[in-house]
């Protein structure tokens, strides 16, 4: 069995609120086609938002890419800055019109001044969490102990040094992620046949090593990631699993922002 690479916690860490960022200008285009029963005018508009839409989605990007890790891969930027979102401040129509060929379609291009969105603190979900050790021997074991506000469902990920990212819950053997509210939950759970070890990468020559890990809550069970647990006890993503990442940020973006919450934290193993 693969080695399980060792989750490290912040010492009774509330995530409820993020920082502020700059807001950022973002071009995008929008596209709608006339149908039977629509005016030109509501074609317009629907192109309009879809331009929005995408801008939105556009600026989520330029603000993820804004942050520096520890970790370059984008798996793990991604993921770790998923909680992130758009709110548009100002629109300027560059240009817009029917399609010179297709007669039927409308296409708007707009320049948006937009700005970074994070979950106020005090509103939606609480998550703390702490650790038996912050820092690690090559060979120790650990525990994570994390509560939550409000009854939900959580999922946890370690992101390796290399950018991979390993799904800890729900895995194979306790595929139950629901948890009460004000209680504390540790994983492994006892009389777990997993557990958590230091462990460095495969090959990695260095004596230290600094990783990070990911904590989700969201109030309603949701189907953030395709979960088959075909191959072993847990599921582990490569760096080049660019596709699994980015598909759980566009679900997350997805889910109302009081709705969910998150926490990131980083651990240091040494030889």
């Amino acid at each position: 069995m693969k080695n399980i690479f060792a989750i490290i916690f912040l010492i009774m860490l509330p995530v409820c609120s993020f920082a502020s960022e700059k807001s950022a200008w973002v071009e995008a285009t929008g596209e709608a086609y006339l149908g039977e029963i629509e005016t030109p005018k509501e074609v317009k508009d629907r192109a309009r938002m879809d331009a929005q839409k995408n801008a939105l989605e556009k600026a989520v990007g330029v603000f993820i890419k804004s942050h520096t890790l520890i970790s370059n891969s984008q798996v793990a930027e991604d993921l770790i800055y998923a909680a992130v979102r758009g709110q548009i401040e100002k629109t300027e129509i560059l240009h817009e019109g029917w399609d010179t060929k297709e007669r039927s379609l409308y296409r708007v291009t707009i320049k948006s001044l937009i700005k970074p969105v994070y979950p106020e603190k005090g509103e939606g979900l609480c998550l703390k969490a702490f650790l038996s050790k912050t820092d690690l021997k090559e060979g120790e074991e650990v525990r994570i102990f994390y509560e939550v506000s409000s009854d939900c469902y959580v999922y946890i990920f370690s992101v390796a040094a290399d950018g991979s990212v390993t799904l800890l819950l729900p895995n194979s053997i306790h595929k139950e992620n629901f948890k009460k509210a004000d209680t504390v939950n540790q994983f492994p759970p006892s009389g777990s046949p997993i557990r958590l070890t230091a462990a460095f990468l495969p090959g990695y020559k260095k004596n230290i090593a600094d990783e990070q890990i990911k904590l989700i809550a969201t109030r309603e069970q949701e189907e953030l990631l395709s979960f088959g647990f075909t191959e072993g006890m847990l599921k582990v993503y490569d760096s080049r699993s660019t596709g699994m990442i980015s598909d759980l940020v566009k679900r997350l973006n997805r889910i109302d922002p009081d709705k969910w919450t998150e926490t990131t934290a980083l651990y240091t193993i040494t030889r």
